[in-house]
């Protein structure tokens, strides 16, 4: 079974939070992490490994937290996923390496390797912003209003 680790869970969590509030400035992880009943340090890690993908900014100081870098409707739960978890991976020979007695004789390697494209395209079509503009338990029904500020896409409750 395909199953987004916790970790990806988190990541998608964050940034369909920080989605949703374009115009209220950074969160930081505590405050994403308490919203959600997350462990604090399990989500300052996850936020961090989004900034070092080039996903979020992180900005220093009092008032400081978490932005998206980019407009939601630039970054794809695929480019989430990715940058948390890497490569998505469907069978243990998810790559051209050699490691798998059967590798040679293996008649369902490649057709597995074309689901994993499939399966990474789908997820490359599904945008933050869109996932943002489904509301989920507890949260307000958001319209996503196409004009950007400061290179960000605005999501009105």
């Amino acid at each position: 079974m395909l199953r987004l680790s916790k970790k990806a869970d988190y990541a998608l969590m964050a940034m369909k939070h920080l989605a949703l509030r374009p115009d209220q400035g950074s969160a930081s992880a505590r405050e994403i992490a308490e919203h959600y009943d997350i462990p604090i340090e399990l989500m300052a890690k996850v936020l961090q490994r989004l900034v070092r993908r080039g996903l979020l900014v992180s900005q220093q100081g009092t008032r400081g937290g978490y932005l998206l870098a980019r407009s939601a409707s630039e970054m794809s739960v695929a480019d989430v996923i990715q940058a948390v978890d890497g490569p998505l991976a469907v069978t243990a020979c998810a790559t051209t390496e050699d490691t798998c007695d059967q590798y040679e004789k293996c008649n369902i390697r490649d057709p597995l390797w074309r689901i994993k494209d499939r399966i990474v395209t789908a997820l490359s079509t599904c945008s933050i912003a869109e996932m943002a503009s489904d509301a989920g338990p507890g949260e307000p029904a958001a319209t996503v209003v196409p004009v950007t500020l400061s290179r960000r896409l605005v999501v009105r409750p």
